[in-house]
């Protein structure tokens, strides 16, 4: 039985990776070197997009949230860990894991929500191009935004709403992090409502994003070849790829996820890995993709840190 069993107990017992001393210290390096890049790469891209107006359009003021979005999931995840591991502690507070597990999945379903609206916007760029500055105004882009992360919150605050509301009769987190899953599976009460609801949420919210990116870029592919002029067909293609590239790095590591905890052959360890991955490898590749094959963004990147240099 766990030591801490009760409903009224305030701390929760974490499944930690069980490295030895000497891995123990690779990992923290490890940690603390990811966390610091991730934080690193999102900053100057959040303030290039802040200190260049001619940045201020509305595929960049969608791209703007998409750091944000990764500070959130890498933080959430990657401050507990530092400190789980520098501390060699397997507890954690019942009121951060609930935290954490909650900014994990706002940033899990905010990456949907940005790169499916980033999607549409390239479709409108593409496929409408004339008509572009008429229907991405600044206002609807501010207006999707909004929207977007007010239902990010709805939908999170609901899935956990009907977890939170079940007395627990375990203390046991079999992950090295907390997310929902692992808080349903301390409940001593009939859950099936929440499965239902997390099954329909992950599907539809998977459905809508993966549907709707594969229906834009199909159009924008076809466009691009009935396009005549070579130089405008190569830059399409080139801003397509990039988020394209974002997006199935995204569902990549999330079907490898899904995967893992589906196959039970597979070592926890691996399953533990994998599962941290997806907040780890998207925060941080995300802006060194856009940063490198984004012109605009490349060349604003450069300035800013030639103005620095000139300036020291």
């Amino acid at each position: 039985m766990d030591t801490f069993s009760s409903n009224s107990s305030s701390v929760l017992r974490l499944q930690s990776f069980d490295l030895s001393p000497q891995v123990t210290y690779v990992a923290f390096v490890f940690a603390m070197l990811s966390y610091l890049s991730i934080l690193f790469c999102n900053l100057v891209l959040l303030i290039t997009i802040t200190m260049n107006k001619s940045l201020h359009q509305p595929m960049y003021l969608l791209l703007f949230n998409l750091p944000i979005n990764d500070l959130i999931g890498s933080s959430a995840l990657l401050s507990q860990l530092i400190k789980e591991i520098l501390l060699d502690s397997r507890y954690i507070e019942v009121s951060n894991c609930i935290a954490q597990a909650f900014f994990i999945h706002i940033y899990a379903v905010g990456s949907l929500f940005i790169l499916t609206f980033m999607s549409y916007d390239r479709y409108i760029a593409i496929c409408n191009p004339l008509r572009y500055n008429t229907i991405m105004t600044n206002s609807l882009v501010v207006r999707m935004i909004v929207i977007g992360w007010l239902l990010d919150f709805f939908l999170i605050g609901a899935l956990f709403a009907l977890v939170l509301r079940w007395p627990r009769c375990r203390s046991l987190i079999t992950q090295p992090y907390c997310d929902n899953p692992s808080l349903v599976n301390l409940v001593c009460a009939d859950t099936t409502i929440n499965n239902i609801y997390g099954l329909l949420l992950t599907a539809s919210l998977q459905g809508l994003s993966v549907g709707m990116v594969l229906y834009t870029y199909l159009q924008i592919l076809v466009a691009c070849f009935k396009s005549k002029r070579s130089d405008t067909k190569s830059k399409a293609l080139q801003t397509c790829a990039t988020h394209l590239t974002v997006f199935l790095i995204l569902e990549g590591l999330a079907f490898l996820t899904i995967i893992s905890y589906r196959i039970k052959e597979i070592s926890p360890h691996i399953r533990r890995l994998v599962g941290v991955s997806i907040m780890i490898f998207p925060p941080f590749l995300n802006p060194i993709i856009y940063g490198l094959k984004t012109k605009e963004i490349r060349q604003k990147i450069m300035l800013l840190f030639c103005q620095k240099v000139v300036k020291s």
